[in-house]
């Protein structure tokens, strides 16, 4: 599973940080490393801790937040990615149809008005 940044994706200046090149196994376990540090020990995730993720050119950190902010970075590399409990629980959700079965689909894990967006894809494209 790679993690990568991606400025100015579209006409809108909006970017991305996404997840991709990964197999319905390796989402499997993303999901529930998600669901255990985030939704039941309540801690902080940093995802280039988890050994099967390859940072790229940035680092993500999900965190939990009093309100769905989403995405935010200062400098362009550490992002932070600040949702409510409620928010990591829909990630959950969106999460579950890459771990069922072999797609080449993809996820956007929020649905947030930031200029940040989180995907989840398999095979990178959107």
């Amino acid at each position: 599973m790679q993690l990568d940044y991606i400025d100015h994706y579209n006409e809108y200046d909006d970017n991305i940080v996404r997840l991709y090149d990964f197999d319905m196994a390796e989402a499997n376990k993303f999901r529930q490393i998600v669901q255990q540090s985030i939704l039941v020990n309540m801690k902080t995730l940093n995802l280039a801790s988890i050994d099967f993720i390859d940072a790229r050119n940035c680092n993500l950190t999900l965190r939990i937040s009093e309100e769905d902010e989403g995405i935010t970075t200062e400098n362009n590399v550490e992002f932070y990615c600040d949702l409510t409990t409620n928010g990591y629980r829909q990630m959950i959700i969106l999460l579950e149809q890459f771990c069922s079965k072999e797609t080449k689909g993809y996820q956007f894990l929020y649905d947030i008005d930031s200029h940040t967006d989180f995907l989840f894809s398999p095979a990178g494209t959107w």
